[in-house]
């Protein structure tokens, strides 16, 4: 289906010259003079060559369509990563370069949204936010107030993002998946 460049969000699937590709990045850039455009990232499925175009915001380009079902991890190995799905219980692997930067969010059991394209997965969807554990950060200091000064911490992901001050090693907290951002303290 034919839909304007500037409707082309991140996992979408579009069609160029015969092939598809997974779009990375889409951003609507609208210069002060001259025609506004789409920069898109996309990622070829079939050998994940990463190709940038850019489109006039009116311009045309071939959507193609997508079923996009929930899944459930189950494990990484050598292969990729592995998901089931929970009505039929077929399992399916996924490469390392479709899930990027997700892997480390990623949890067993976790719900997770796989868009197919004739029964390939092509992109994924994690929930918006996953509860982990701080496991490194800097001690509280007493008397200091809850500002807006936040401590840097390593989360058992392994990923960096910064804390607020009264967080410590040990205590559950709730980060976005999308960039790694603490959202609240977790209420288990």
């Amino acid at each position: 289906m034919r839909v304007i460049a500037s409707s082309i969000r991140k996992g979408n699937v579009i069609e160029q010259d015969g092939k598809l590709y997974v779009v990375v990045t889409a951003e609507n850039i609208h210069p002060g003079k001259g025609t506004p455009v789409s920069q898109i990232e996309m990622r070829r499925i079939s050998d994940g060559v990463k190709i940038s175009e850019r489109y006039k915001t009116t311009d045309q380009v071939e959507k193609v369509t997508i079923e996009e079902r929930n899944y459930t991890f189950l494990y990484e190995d050598g292969d990729g990563y592995h998901f089931m799905n929970p009505e039929t219980y077929d399992q399916v692997q996924v490469s390392k370069d479709i899930i990027g930067t997700s892997a480390a969010y990623l949890q067993e059991s976790m719900t997770v949204k796989l868009s197919m394209h004739d029964a390939n997965p092509v992109s994924i969807a994690l929930p918006q936010r996953v509860t982990l554990e701080v496991v490194e950060t800097e001690p509280v200091t007493k008397g200091q107030t809850a500002s807006s000064s936040y401590k840097p911490a390593v989360l058992s992901n392994g990923v960096r993002t910064t804390v607020p001050p009264h967080i410590s090693v040990g205590t559950r907290v709730v980060v976005m998946t999308e960039d790694g951002s603490y959202a609240e303290r977790a209420k288990d």
